[in-house]
């Protein structure tokens, strides 16, 4: 070693909160030094700076890692999270691009840590010097263990006089390595699917026991192997790119992050799993923005609803027709709404999918959409039956998804002169019209089938009925397939003066509220506690999207448990005959559930049965389920980069 005097660079703390040595940090890559040598942080807040004073090299396409060149040849890798690759960007916004130069506790960022919990994922900081034995670099720690954002946090030395260069490498060529690796873990026919973050290449393997660890751990070039969130990880280290793209070539595939895979039996069930997880991860990464919204507004109508059944208030008072139009829009464009956020999630353009959303709620069409003689229609020549698409979710997010594929073949056919004025307006009528003449006729079709269905069933059997619609109706409002059970409500109540289906409907409201209410009693989060709070009060005044898309989707082990309480429920109603007298239910609306004639009597208890005791139970198993399914021992021993 020289004696030539070092010097210290600086290295800041990039998030206030406590630091935690790598080798606590629960991820191989970090705490066995192969990502080099720094430490880690738990961040108490989501502001994020630069750790060092340098040039921006590198900026991950999903904005979880950040790394930057020191004027000393340092390399320094800032991540943000464990595992945060898969939430593709959402929870993290970055303010530098690569080329950028940089002042150590320059404000670069933001996380979201609300969101990284939500997603079961640590939000971890970790600053490591990637390239710290090439350099002969050492990391030496400051006495403290809690920091503010910007202060000093370790000094950095190089020893002089030594360079890359000279440090002797056994490592394969991409190509070389890439073979080895497809034939290590189980060949072309075992790869599911293929993707890779700053350092790792992720498989989900057909069969995981195929695959030969010991075999791939001795490669000259992989650093090491582990499983974590049913992935089969391969670390490689900043080469990672380059061994992806071989991959890529030698399976003979354009995109190895969504490779179609062929001739094998068990391959369907995974990929339906995969496809699940993307669906819910889109419709609840394109409601998270709405949440607040959605959640207040469904206060508001609680609120109205009691005051005017406490004759506070009447339907008839300025104030309340007002605030009533506050709380309604809501829901009422909540396509408009929704348009936007999916198509950013999703690439298309979200302005033309909010005139999209906009086309579907035009007062007109929603008009003649509740007329018999005028919801049936021609479309270019094509019959189809108009819907209300007012508080309408699904199809937004598909035609979002749509959009974003026929912004892209607009873009090659027409002429780029008149793309800006052509462009949009063709792509909200094509768009317009595919949920008009498919996605609407098909959920018309289903949800009405679904309907004579439950009547069967309800008229043959009211215990199996209540089960039934308690268990599945949420589902069918994130599919709109519920539309076809409301006129069967309306229409008992015009008729029969009451509706035992609109009983079980409001039974699933308060159980996703209770599961709700459940994350609010048991997170740490005071952001997730306080949406939580909201989103369980606005369930049990009957608005259940807040719970539903802010919380248990995110959470599918609560939306789970919800079904359950609400299966529950609904059979217990079943069997106790319980009706509902008015189009109105869940918490607040307990006078429906007042025999007109009778007062409180039978029914009314057997409403706080059923209601009150489906909210102890969903309370109850989403607590446990909660608590035992926080954070699955797989992810914690183990979770990836």
């Amino acid at each position: 070693m020289s004696s030539t005097a070092k010097t210290i660079t600086p290295v800041v703390a990039p998030v206030t909160g406590q630091v935690i040595p790598l080798m606590q940090v629960t991820d191989a890559a970090f705490s066995k030094g192969l990502l080099g040598i720094g430490c880690g942080l738990n961040p108490q807040t989501g502001q994020v700076v630069a750790p060092v004073t340098g040039q921006v090299m590198m900026v991950a396409e999903t904005k979880h890692a950040v790394g930057f060149k020191l004027s000393n040849g340092a390399e320094v890798l800032l991540h943000l999270g464990l595992d945060t690759v898969e939430l593709a960007g959402r929870p993290f916004q970055i303010r530098v691009e690569v080329g950028d130069q940089v002042q150590a506790g320059q404000l670069i960022g933001t996380m979201d840590l609300a969101a990284i919990e939500m997603a079961h994922k640590k939000a971890t900081v970790m600053v490591t010097v990637t390239n710290a034995a090439a350099i002969n670099a050492t990391w030496l720690s400051a006495a403290t263990s809690s920091y503010q954002a910007g202060q000093v946090l370790a000094g950095l030395t190089v020893a002089p006089k030594v360079s890359v260069a000279t440090v002797e490498t056994s490592t394969m060529q991409p190509a070389e390595l890439a073979t080895a690796i497809i034939q290590d873990v189980g060949g072309p026919a075992n790869i599911l699917n293929l993707i890779h973050c700053m350092t790792r290449l992720r498989f989900d393997l057909a069969t995981p026991s195929k695959a030969d660890t010991v075999a791939l751990k001795q490669l000259a070039g992989v650093l090491t192997v582990t499983q974590a969130g049913g992935q089969y990880q391969v670390v490689i280290g900043d080469q990672v790119a380059a061994v992806a793209a071989a991959i890529q070539t030698q399976l003979g595939v354009g995109d190895v992050s969504a490779k179609p895979t062929v001739g094998h039996a068990l391959t369907v069930l995974p990929w339906l799993k995969r496809g699940l997880s993307q669906f819910v991860g889109v419709l609840t990464a394109s409601m998270m923005p709405l949440i607040g919204v959605l959640a207040g507004a469904g206060l508001l109508k609680g609120i109205l609803a009691a005051l005017v059944g406490f004759h506070v208030m009447t339907t008839a008072g300025g104030t309340y027709l007002v605030l009533n139009a506050v709380s309604d829009a809501v829901f009422y464009f909540l396509p408009v709404m929704l348009g936007y956020t999916a198509a950013q999630k999703l690439g298309a353009n979200p302005v033309t999918l909010a005139v999209v959303g906009a086309v579907l709620t035009y007062p007109s069409l929603v008009t003649a959409a509740s007329k018999t003689t005028t919801a049936h229609i021609y479309f270019f020549g094509l019959p189809t039956t108009l819907m209300s698409y007012t508080a309408a979710v699904f199809p937004m997010i598909v035609a979002a998804w749509f959009g974003k594929y026929i912004e892209i073949g607009l873009k090659r056919w027409l002429p780029h002169y008149i793309q800006g004025v052509l462009l949009p307006i063709i792509e909200i009528i094509v768009l317009s019209g595919v949920i008009l003449l498919g996605i609407g006729p098909l959920t018309t079709m289903l949800s009405q089938g679904l309907a004579n269905g439950i009547m069967a069933l309800f008229e043959f059997n009211p215990i199996i009925s209540g089960l039934l619609v308690g268990s599945c109706y949420q589902l069918l409002v994130i599919f709109g397939l519920h539309w076809g059970l409301i006129p069967i409500v309306i229409n008992d109540l015009a008729t029969n003066g009451h509706s035992y289906l609109n009983t079980m409907i409001s039974i699933t409201m308060v159980a996703q509220g209770g599961t709700a209410l459940a994350m609010a009693l048991k997170s740490r989060s005071t952001r997730l506690r306080q949406v939580a709070w909201a989103a369980a009060i606005a369930a049990f005044c009957g608005i259940t999207e807040p719970a539903l898309y802010g919380i248990n989707l995110k959470y599918k082990r609560l939306f789970v448990v919800a079904s359950l309480a609400s299966g529950l429920g609904g059979m217990v109603a079943g069997g106790l005959h319980v009706t509902n007298y008015a189009l109105s239910g869940a918490l607040i609306g307990f006078s429906a559930f007042i025999t007109p004639s009778v007062g409180i009597g039978p029914n009314f208890y057997g409403y706080l049965v059923t209601h009150y005791g489906t909210l102890v139970v969903a309370v109850l198993l989403g607590l446990v389920v909660s608590l035992a399914g926080k954070r699955p021992a797989q992810s914690l021993t183990d979770l990836s980069a």
